[in-house]
């Protein structure tokens, strides 16, 4: 038994239903431990797993489509421990149970350096890859440590890429996955691998940044805080601190441009509240020169129509945000582009990209021709009426403690599905 486990004392379900991918869309394609499932999923989710797990299984593998490596965002993989057969999985995250209890403070840099990927959160890629099976594909969700520097994870998908013999690969990289993708490439770009790659999709990636990685550093972000809200030892702005500061990855999400500001540099940022780590601001400057640019094989898919931080200036001592509807909840829509990539858009939340089955088809189309009628190419993204809100009022709004055990299990499964829902701050007052 793990010391971490000792220290925690309980098995929770989310421990016991972490179950390896392999064996879960096999139970989800055969009807088996329905129950069970139906439980921990939900009836609706169980229902659209189950019945995609179905055709997939009965889809064959085309051997004229590249092997497609999915990649998650940004806290899309699982981190915690394999035990030995027989035994339940000890899941660190995402175990709302462990959460509950403070065990956050042990996902920080150094805290256990034991934690693995587990593989991906069901609820955000499962939908997903069992889409894309069913339409012939051969599909690897890559799951990786996210809190790690991302031209190491790059290197090490490089390394994974290089070991597979298919004769073509395609990687669709969700988020801060799709830099993960880019990473991996500028490591075998030119060699026999990097030749075997016949496309590169993004899905809501940051290629120019993300300010919600501003506001993870701040405590203003609405995920850091939704999580602070069930925590019953830590409040959001000791998240902040002690555990997403310490995240490599956090800092190399920052908005390389930001207008006037260098948020790079220590002195961007205001001195009261929680403030970046200094050494990891310098350490993550010029994560753009590891990454491979575009070329014809890129393919960027881009939400909108989300209430989205587009703009950031520093007064009166805090960061004052400003608020639109050109993005997809997390990602600005124009920091969301890659010179020399296809773009293609769509009204869609950041979380919800990897689930549409839009996307899902628009991909089937791209992947195999690199083109697709499914989305726009050329519209206007439409900002809506902006909104300014500060680190002060986020705060505030978002500072209330949730009772979790007072909440029904599907109360309790809706809240963590909806981790990125905009505060109603984000909305203009009504003139």
């Amino acid at each position: 038994m793990s010391r971490r486990r000792s220290r925690a004392g309980e098995v929770s379900v989310y421990d016991r239903m972490c179950w390896r991918w392999q064996r879960l869309e096999r139970a989800l394609a055969q009807g088996r431990h329905r129950r069970e499932l139906a439980a921990y999923l939900g009836q609706s989710e169980y229902a659209l797993l189950s019945a995609l797990a179905r055709a997939s299984a009965a889809a064959p593998r085309r051997k004229s489509r590249p092997k497609v490596y999915l990649l998650p965002g940004i806290m899309g993989s699982q981190l915690g421990h394999w035990r030995g057969r027989g035994h339940a999985a000890d899941l660190l995250w995402l175990d709302p149970s462990d959460i509950v209890r403070g065990r956050l403070a042990e996902l920080r840099r150094g805290a256990d350096t034991t934690l693995e990927p587990l593989g991906g959160i069901v609820y955000s890629y499962l939908a997903l890859k069992l889409r894309l099976q069913a339409a012939g594909f051969e599909v690897i969700l890559h799951a990786y440590d996210w809190r790690e520097d991302i031209g190491a994870l790059g290197a090490r998908l490089a390394a994974r890429l290089r070991a597979d013999r298919a004769r073509e690969l395609a990687l669709v990289g969700h988020s801060m996955g799709g830099l993960i993708a880019r990473a991996a490439l500028a490591h075998i770009a030119g060699g026999a691998t990097g030749a075997r790659i016949t496309r590169v999709v993004g899905l809501g990636t940051p290629h120019g940044g993300a300010l919600a990685a501003v506001q993870a550093l701040r405590a203003t972000y609405p995920v850091v805080c939704r999580l602070a809200a069930v925590d019953r030892r830590h409040d959001a702005a000791a998240l902040s601190r002690e555990v997403f500061g310490t995240f490599m990855s956090v800092y190399q999400l920052l908005p390389a441009d930001c207008g006037r500001l260098d948020l790079f540099d220590p002195r961007s940022w205001p001195r009261q509240g929680p403030k970046p780590d200094p050494g990891l601001l310098s350490a993550a400057r010029g994560l753009g020169a590891l990454l491979a640019p575009a070329d014809a094989r890129f393919v960027s898919i881009i939400g909108t129509g989300q209430r989205t931080v587009v703009g950031l200036e520093r007064r009166g001592g805090q960061f004052h945000y400003e608020i639109s509807a050109a993005g997809d909840g997390t990602v600005a829509a124009a920091r969301a582009t890659l010179p020399g990539a296809a773009d293609y858009y769509l009204r869609c939340e950041h979380s919800e990209l990897p689930r549409s089955e839009l996307v899902a088809a628009a991909l089937v189309e791209l992947l195999c021709t690199g083109r697709t009628r499914r989305l726009p190419q050329h519209v206007t993204v439409g900002h809506g009426r902006h909104a300014h809100v500060s680190d002060a009022q986020l705060g505030r709004a978002l500072a209330r403690k949730i009772d979790w055990h007072a909440l029904r299990t599907a109360d309790r499964r809706r809240y963590f599905a909806r981790l990125n829902t905009p505060p109603a701050l984000y909305w203009p007052s009504p003139r």
